[in-house]
This record gives structure tokens, sequence and C-alpha cells, in this order.
């Protein structure tokens, strides 16, 4: 069993006392985030969770944490999303220079492998257009090179919260507007392609694997293989060995090629309000 820390919410930044108390406790009541009044227990004894993947835009209390985490027994890795957007765009952001340097920190802790940058999602507007993605990604690239191994891109796609949530913002401030992402079929723009690509090689020249995320399209001439971010083949290379047979996560988008995981977040409850976050309220968000 694999426990996701959370496609749903920040656990590791927001939530890391009531993970760490569960932890004692040995379990976790996670409602089915369709009907809350069903509760599923969820152990979370080492013998039971075949690894723990955390994902967070803000690693230092796993970094504060991580001798504790290996002495009792799990194996975890972390998938950190950094992307340094505008503050209208992602409003309570940790100061890039700090999740840099605690991202570099962890890895050289726990393995290079075991640290993962999320350039996630691609967003493209008019205050994050063509020329400020590769110059952004190129500078979080050389920043992060020789610390790290992989990093994994995906590109917005549109949900009715994030819908409503981008057409209030565009309402308020008028130097914002949304870029088309795919066209009328569907497919990626053009200029979405060309941009990969120019990322694909800015990982490549920053030592890094670059890996796409639940996308349709197959993006290998670009540079960019299709991954997995609960990755069962990684768990299995990283834990000395150990089999893991990997099985697709049907609960995900058709495109997604994770492992089947458990998660024990809850929607709705991230107060980073990322405008673009598909698990927020349509308002926002908030605790």
């Amino acid at each position: 069993m694999i426990i996701s820390i959370s496609r749903r919410c920040d656990i590791p930044r927001f939530r890391f006392d009531w993970f760490l108390e569960r932890l004692k406790a040995g379990f976790a009541d996670v409602p089915n985030p369709f009907n809350v009044k069903q509760i599923r227990r969820v152990s979370l004894l080492p013998e039971d969770a075949e690894a723990l993947v955390f994902w967070t835009r803000d690693p230092r209390h796993l970094l504060s944490h991580a001798r504790e985490l290996e002495d009792a027994g799990f194996f975890w890795y972390v998938m950190v999303t950094l992307n340094g957007y505008p503050e209208c765009i992602e409003p309570n952001a940790t100061p890039l220079r700090e999740i840099v340097a605690a991202m570099a920190e962890l890895a050289s802790r726990i393995g290079e492998r075991r640290v993962i940058w999320r350039y996630d999602p691609v967003f493209v507007s008019s205050l994050t257009d063509y020329s400020f993605h590769k110059r952004n990604f190129a500078a979080l690239a050389a920043a992060l090179k020789g610390a790290l191994r992989r990093v994994i891109v995906s590109v917005y796609d549109e949900y009715p919260r994030t819908k409503r949530r981008i057409a209030a913002l565009e309402a308020r401030n008028g130097g914002f507007r949304l870029f088309s992402h795919y066209d009328g079929e569907g497919r990626l723009q053009s200029g979405i392609r060309d941009l990969l690509g120019s990322l694909g090689e800015t990982a490549a020249g920053a030592g890094m694997e670059i890996q796409s995320c639940a996308e349709g399209e197959n993006l290998e001439a670009l540079g960019i293989r299709a991954g997995a971010c609960i990755d069962g083949d990684l768990i299995s290379g990283l834990r000395l060995g150990e089999a893991l047979v990997p099985q697709k996560d049907r609960n995900q988008r058709p495109h997604c090629l994770c492992t089947a995981a458990i998660d024990i977040g809850t929607y709705t409850s991230c107060p980073a309000a990322c405008v673009y976050c598909y698990a927020q309220a349509a308002s926002g968000g908030g605790v």
C-alpha cells in the first residue's frame, strides 16, 4: 500500500503536526471526497506502508523530520512544486530561495532521486508568457543543478472551479489574461509545444530527466517522456531491490500513469490559494 500525502492539499506545509500525530497513532481516518459521511481508516504503520509519497510547495518540515521518518522505518520521497509565478497567481508562496535551499539540503540527506521538482502547471498568461517561462524555468533549473535528477511538467487543465477563479482574477486585474493552452480539437497549441521543447532542452542541460504528467500527447520528440508522479518503478528501484508490482491508479485522469495509492488529504482545505489549483474551492480556498 502506497500512501499519497497529498494530491488534495499541502499536508507537509500546513498540516504536518497532524500528520506526525497520525503516524504516532498508526492510522488516519479519511473521508470519501464524494461522501464525507463515509470514512476509511488507513493504516500508517511502517509494515503496511510500502512508501509514503509527499506532495508539497514547502519541504522544510520534511527536512526537519527526515531522520525521524527514516528511523521509524518508512521509505518515502517528496515532490516539490516550484514555479516562481507572480503573487496574484500564487499569493501565499514561500520565498523561492528558501525552497531551493531546502530542496538541495533534503536531497543531500536522503538522495537526489528522492526529491523531485514539479514545474506544474505550465500556466501561460499575460503575466507568465512564453518568454517568462523560458527565463524562469532556466533560472530555477540552474539553481537546482547538481542537486536533483528529475523534473515533472504538466500543462494547465481547466476545471469549473479554476475557470471561475481565473475569471474573477481577470475582472479585478486588468493586466491579467489567461492564454489558450489547447486548440479546438483538444491538442496542445503549437506555442505550448515549442515552449515544452525549450524546457526539455533546459532540463537536459541542467542534468535532469524531464517527464510529463498526465498529458494526452506524445512529447518524446520534445525530449519529454510520459512519467508517473507516484512511480512504482522508482519505489522498487530505491527500496534496496524490494519488489513492487505497480498497479495503475484507476481513480486518476485517463492519461495518468501513477501507481495506485491511498490519499489521506482533504479537498478545499489548503490555504495556499493558488489561482490554478483544481483542489481549491471556486473562491480560492482557505482552511
